[in-house]
């Protein structure tokens, strides 16, 4: 799985010094390398594009890699709203953010993700783009906050389903979350709301659509 990651990210995804510089500034602070892949990030914008999306939300916004992909595939006005446990996290981001030129189209919402998503339905908000990759011990809460929020024909697009390979591959290490990732991909892919497929790129992306 790692090799064919790798061979997808080199041939498909230039060098961006712009990322780049992100990652840079994640380990210069300490914090977790968990960003997305370039593949993935990429697909990310593209995904953002060819939806026409104009309202997006982010569970889990680490240093601004993913934020800033989703940012790129906007065409015209629109908006991120980017939720973030970390305060010291979500300020990173938004450095990050303004540095890439989305200053004025990202907002933060720090605290517990599970709070700020019923926030946001109190609020009667509403998007059409959702990207999930947060902890994974809530994902089917998110993804049951998301479809709330959804307006018709949404994507919600989930990360880290593939859990290193550990889902599928018996011989792969078990992550802490293995069972958790199994479990979800099946609530997914039977959910009577949505029409998903499981994309085998980065540590594994599933694409749903919210039925009209």
């Amino acid at each position: 799985m790692k090799q064919m990651n790798n061979y997808i990210d080199k041939t498909f995804c230039q060098q961006d010094a712009l990322l780049e510089n992100v990652l840079a500034s994640i380990v210069d602070n300490g914090m977790p390398a968990m960003s997305v892949s370039p593949s993935s990030g990429k697909l990310l914008t593209m995904l953002v594009s060819i939806a026409g999306a104009k309202d997006i939300l982010e569970i889990g916004a680490l240093g601004g890699y993913s934020g800033i992909c989703l940012a790129r595939g906007i065409v015209g006005e629109g908006t991120l709203t980017s939720l973030e446990l970390d305060e010291k996290y979500a300020h990173l981001a938004a450095n990050n953010l303004a540095k890439a030129g989305f200053a004025q189209q990202v907002t933060y919402l720090t605290g517990p993700a599970l709070q700020s998503l019923k926030q946001l339905v109190v609020d009667e908000r509403s998007f059409d783009f959702f990207f999930i990759d947060a902890d994974k011990d809530h994902y089917e809460q998110y993804l049951d906050d998301c479809i709330a929020l959804a307006k018709p024909g949404a994507l919600i697009v989930t990360d880290n389903v593939l859990a290193a390979g550990s889902v599928v591959n018996p011989e792969a290490p078990l992550k802490r979350y293995t069972a958790t990732m199994k479990k979800f991909n099946v609530t997914v892919a039977n959910h009577p709301q949505l029409e998903s497929i499981l994309l085998p790129i980065g540590d594994g992306i599933t694409l749903s659509r919210v039925k009209k």
